[in-house]
């Protein structure tokens, strides 16, 4: 077993301070008083009841938090029975093609799916806005939710399934009573990988949207353009807040979720 040097605490350090200071700052200045991000004046609240007065950004993180919410619930869904045929079912006719066809958005380039996606909503003659935007995020996430689940269900036991079965069990109870809230930790972190992505999303965003429908980082890089505002920091504080607050109730639920299938391995190793 290799000893912790100074050096790798050192390496550790610098690269967490490297990653969370910027961060750390935004939040800070978010609390300034003064209306140049580059001039501390004091602290001060005032960009926050800005930030809750600019009527248009409000709108743009309901739109956000909204595509985010949906676009991630479908994408787990798809991308969890997507995982269990790769696992599941082997070898089968088009198999090559249904798993390339999963994985091709996690190494195409944004820009690409973002243009495809245009190009086929132009050729569909759809209208471009809220339902695009949404459709694009659930078909660019689904496969960060298929690999998190898939990964789990590598490792999962089948013998449980196979002795509900038995039992008289029907595979859709066996499914939500037995393989769901094993794998259900997965499906969590792949709920929260896919929210994760869909409300930082820029590139696919602009392809996709169109009038009534403009997303918080579309709004915040528009105004970006013009000059740094504090109101921009105090956003972005609250989307980190969220963020954080859902990542920790994510957590918790996983926690006790593995607490309580130990406890029911414990009980079942028990019972004679």
């Amino acid at each position: 077993m290799r000893r912790f040097s100074w050096f790798n605490a050192t390496t550790l350090a610098a690269g967490f301070a490297f990653l969370y200071i910027p961060i750390l700052l935004l939040v800070i200045y978010s609390f300034n008083a003064s209306r140049s991000v580059a001039v501390w004046a004091g602290w001060s609240t005032k960009w926050y009841g800005e930030m809750l007065k600019d009527q248009q950004l409000l709108d743009a993180a309901w739109v956000t938090f909204r595509i985010g919410i949906l676009s991630a619930t479908v994408a787990t869904i798809l991308g969890t029975l997507a995982a269990i045929v790769l696992v599941r079912y082997g070898r089968f006719r088009g198999s090559t093609l249904f798993s390339g066809m999963v994985y091709a958005p996690l190494v195409m380039p944004e820009i690409i799916t973002g243009l495809s996606l245009l190009l086929l909503f132009v050729a569909l003659n759809f209208d471009r806005g809220f339902w695009t935007i949404l459709l694009a995020h659930i078909s660019f996430t689904m496969c960060f939710a298929a690999v998190v689940v898939q990964s789990r269900l590598v490792t999962f036991d089948q013998s449980l399934e196979e002795a509900a079965l038995d039992l008289g069990c029907s595979p859709f109870k066996t499914f939500m009573v037995i393989t769901l809230p094993i794998i259900l930790p997965a499906v969590i972190s792949a709920w929260m990988l896919a929210f994760t992505l869909s409300i930082d999303d820029l590139v696919i965003s602009s392809f996709t949207t169109g009038p009534g429908a403009t997303t918080l980082p579309m709004r915040i890089y528009s105004d970006v353009r013009l000059g740094v505002s504090p109101k921009i920091n105090a956003v972005s504080t609250v989307v980190i807040a969220v963020v954080t607050l859902a990542v920790i109730c994510a957590s918790i639920v996983t926690k006790f979720s593995e607490e309580r299938q130990e406890r029911e391995r414990r009980m079942a190793a028990a019972t004679p």
